[in-house]
């Protein structure tokens, strides 16, 4: 990530984009029996996270605070569907430590930015 949108967005849309960089290959190696249910849930979950996140960078403050309450529904959904995933035996304990983890550091970074717009 050199040059590319990414890199130079704010660092809250590049650690989401970093999960969903090492989430989706993740949910593509779930067994064919959940790969159409938890693995493109996860998979559409962090794509909309990183998207939502995105428009908040750019959004004007009134349009913020509903994308970021938004952003914050996807997360907490991600990290059900990610505990999910991982008692159903399709991640291991330290994919699902690794990925509730850098959920959890996104999730401080948005509640403290939610924080500070009210």
């Amino acid at each position: 990530m050199e040059n590319d949108a990414a890199s130079s967005a704010p660092l809250i849309v590049q650690r989401a984009y970093e999960a969903a960089l090492w989430l989706i290959p993740k949910a593509g190696r779930i067994g064919r029996a959940h790969r159409f249910t938890i693995g493109d849930r996860l998979v559409n979950h962090s794509i909309d996270l990183v998207e939502l996140l995105a428009s908040a960078a750019y959004a004007s403050p009134a349009q913020r605070g509903g994308l970021l309450e938004r952003a914050n529904q996807k997360l907490n959904g991600m990290r059900y569907v990610l505990r999910l995933a991982r008692d159903l035996q399709l991640l291991s304990a330290d994919s699902y430590g690794f990925g509730a983890e850098a959920l959890e550091e996104v999730g401080r970074m948005l509640g403290g930015w939610r924080k500070s717009g009210k």
